[in-house]
């Protein structure tokens, strides 16, 4: 393996992260890097936030400069997609047509925007938010808008929602179940969230569908929209429309070559596919999970695709090991922080520690005596010991979650008995 090449197609931070670790392990082979986003590889999280905000530029996004991928013999090829894998002759042909030999091939595809089948969802106006040109072109937007309607309370919805009302925008949130970030976080800690949004002038609109987008005709090529019809028959008026509703990992290509694909490209405990010559990582995996009882499981989260990449890199070089990181995310709303370590869907009672109304509170998510996870608003020393806590398979009792006097940092740095 150590002269082989290894292809690694997607240049998110999965992708990314792979190629620099591998050579931070001292592999010597050639390693290409195929992205299909023109450009050099950059980081996500900050697009919903200071990127879209205007606070930092394009510099400070990128992974690495231009020169770190040539000082690391990393071959990437930008605005370059993969059309076809040729597992038998170990190829993958290019949409150029050009084919790039791999003794490991690496999917780390990622997903893209779910889009809903609502009429008027091709109006100009109509915005999204996840690739570094949707951003530009959702910030370029967002400075002539007036009224915004976003379908979807979920982490991205809420941290451009935040933006834009700082901008002094008006935001009306649509939500299809009864609260926010309903799918990932507890009742208590949703309800801070919608709660403080709405304070700020956020209109929520939960257990509401949208139905169409109503536009204007602009030229013979089409309209601009104008504003968002619910199910009810209420309009919301609207010259600018951010969907965001969740993704669709992209698992096409691996299903093309004949590879297990279910919510994601199914692997096993090591990131392997069902071809030994194949591993899949980041947001496009389905992976057994340590964390959720070793369910299958496919995450969302910079921390899950750089730890999937460490993982692989290190089989690469021959020192094989399950996967078994911690999951952990962040969502920055405003001047609200909220960090989560563990999975806690599943979670039947929970510990409050602190009180909601000072703002800075975290939230112990149980079932059952077992501790699945903690949600942490603005109490970042919460989060990190318990993300120490929960990855050493220690537990605290919600008795002692709840008391302020119990000592949560001697816990989680006590030696095992």
């Amino acid at each position: 393996m150590a002269q082989e090449p290894i292809v690694i197609l997607g240049a998110g931070h999965a992708g990314f992260q792979l190629a620099a670790s591998l050579r931070q392990h001292g592999f010597e082979g050639a390693v290409t890097l195929v992205g299909d986003e023109a450009g050099l590889p950059y980081q996500r999280p900050p697009l919903s936030k200071d990127y879209l905000d205007g606070k930092i530029g394009l510099d400070l996004l990128l992974m690495r400069p231009d020169a770190f991928y040539h000082d690391h013999r990393i071959d990437y090829l930008a605005a370059t997609r993969a059309e076809e894998i040729d597992r038998a002759r170990k190829t993958v042909r290019l949409a150029s047509g050009e084919r790039l030999h791999y003794r490991h091939l690496v999917l780390a595809t990622g997903a893209r925007n779910r889009v809903p089948p609502l009429p008027g969802i091709e109006l100009d106006g109509v915005c999204y938010l996840r690739t570094l040109a949707e951003t530009d072109l959702l910030r370029d937007r967002l400075h002539a808008a007036d009224n915004i309607v976003v379908i979807g309370a979920g982490f991205i919805g809420l941290e451009f929602a935040a933006v834009a009302r700082a901008h002094g925008k008006n935001v009306h949130i649509v939500e299809l179940t009864d609260r926010a970030m309903g799918r990932v976080v507890s009742v208590t800690t949703s309800r801070f969230f919608a709660e403080a949004h709405a304070r700020t002038g956020v209109e929520f609109g939960f257990g509401a569908q949208a139905a169409r987008i109503g536009g204007r005709v602009t030229s013979p090529m089409g309209g601009r929209v104008d504003h968002v019809e619910l199910a009810n028959g209420d309009k919301l008026p609207a010259d600018l429309v951010l969907v965001s509703i969740g993704v669709v990992p992209n698992g096409e290509l691996a299903a093309a070559a004949g590879l297990e694909v279910a919510n994601g490209i199914v692997v096993d405990g090591e990131l392997a596919t069902g071809d030994i010559n194949i591993s899949a990582i980041g947001d496009c995996a389905v992976f057994p999970c340590d964390h959720a009882a070793g369910h299958m499981t496919r995450l969302e989260a910079v921390q899950n695709a750089a730890d999937h990449a460490r993982c692989i890199a290190d089989r690469l070089v021959g020192k094989a090991h399950p996967y078994s990181a911690l999951p952990w995310f962040w969502s920055e709303q405003g001047k609200l922080r909220l960090q989560i370590a563990g999975l806690t869907q599943g979670h039947d009672r929970t510990a409050l520690r602190g009180a909601t109304e000072s703002g800075e509170f975290s939230v112990f998510c149980y079932r059952g005596e077992t501790l699945l996870g903690v949600e942490s608003i603005n109490r970042p020393a919460d989060h990190a010991h318990v993300r120490r806590l929960l990855a050493a398979g220690r537990q605290v009792s919600p008795d002692e979650a709840a008391d302020l006097s119990f000592d949560l940092r001697a816990a989680a740095t006590a030696r095992p008995a």
